[in-house]
């Protein structure tokens, strides 16, 4: 068999507790353990998965492979707990919902994220807090789901994706500023630094990523006027002028770009996305996504000394 190579696409590992609701089981794993849940899973072996967090966004991301059938830019790849028996419930329920995954890591009771840099993965997405945390400190770009699934009727493939700037794309270097000299020390260093570029965050190279299916879609314009653009990307933050320039000169001196930018200085971010309606956001506080996640599938990256263990919850909106 010809090897099949990962290094030019956009390759997500996704657990399958994002992907799924797995709630039911997970009770039976709690309440009575490991035995209890192998046979749970056993016996509902042919019963399907409801779909969780992550999946309106998986499918979306799947769907972009038809711009280019034979060679498909985009992998998601299975990185499950669970073991191999177990899995086999995940596998059927993939096949179910007809999902074009087909690769998939099983490992009882330990977590795969250590072979993310060998999957040239950009994005790892479960619901286990724990292996989300131990995956960003060894500087992998992982992110936690948050709150219910929410409804996928739309029979569209329209694929929206929303990011916060610090902490996400960007490293948090100016949120240490703003912890330490509150947000007039902020806006007057970041006015002071406008000129230059931030270090990349975790997700930088997932935005990459998307970037280069952005300009698939384009090519595959210019050839077909009929085309419909599928992929768009908004910034999401908290920072406000004279804070704003950072941010998009760093996108550009980075080589990525955004089609949105909502600069919001403190405005509740679930108001914003009641209406922008993202398939995912991504945002490095909890704080910000507690009233996200009612409506919109919602993603922790806990990067960085603001989620460092025993730091306290901000009190306030933060850049």
């Amino acid at each position: 068999m010809a090897v099949y190579e990962l290094k030019n696409r956009l390759v997500v590992g996704i657990a399958s507790s994002a992907l799924f609701d797995l709630e039911e089981a997970d009770a039976v794993f709690r309440d009575q353990g490991e035995e209890a849940y192998r046979a749970y899973q056993e016996e509902h072996l042919d019963d399907t998965l409801d779909k969780g967090v992550a999946f309106p966004f998986i499918r979306r991301l799947l769907s972009l492979n038809d711009l280019s059938p034979d060679d498909p830019p985009v992998e998601v790849i299975i990185l499950s707990r669970n073991d191999p028996d177990t899995g086999l419930r995940v596998m059927r329920s993939i096949q179910s919902h007809g999902l074009p995954i087909s690769r998939a890591i099983f490992m009882q009771g330990r977590s795969p994220y250590r072979f993310m840099p060998a999957l040239n993965m950009s994005l790892f997405l479960s619901a286990n807090e724990t292996d989300v945390r131990e995956a960003v400190t060894l500087g992998l770009p992982a992110g936690r789901v948050l709150g219910p699934a929410t409804a996928d009727e739309d029979e569209d493939q329209d694929l929206r994706i929303a990011f916060d700037f610090d902490g996400v794309l960007a490293d948090d270097a100016s949120e240490q500023i703003y912890q330490a000299d509150g947000i007039k020390g902020f806006h007057s260093h970041e006015t002071t630094n406008a000129a230059t570029p931030h270090d990349p965050g975790p997700l930088r190279d997932f935005l990459a990523g998307i970037n280069r299916l952005q300009q698939r879609e384009e090519e595959q314009r210019a050839q077909d006027a009929d085309y419909k653009i599928r992929v768009r990307v908004s910034l999401v933050t908290a920072r406000n002028a004279p804070a704003h320039e950072r941010p998009v000169r760093s996108l550009k001196n980075w080589g990525v770009t955004v089609n949105d930018a909502f600069f919001l200085g403190g405005i509740d971010k679930s108001t914003i996305m009641e209406v922008l309606k993202p398939h995912i956001f991504f945002d490095d506080q909890v704080s910000h996504l507690t009233g996200t996640a009612r409506s919109t599938p919602s993603v922790h990256v806990p990067f960085g000394k603001i989620n460092q263990p025993g730091r306290p919850a901000p009190e306030q909106a933060q850049p």
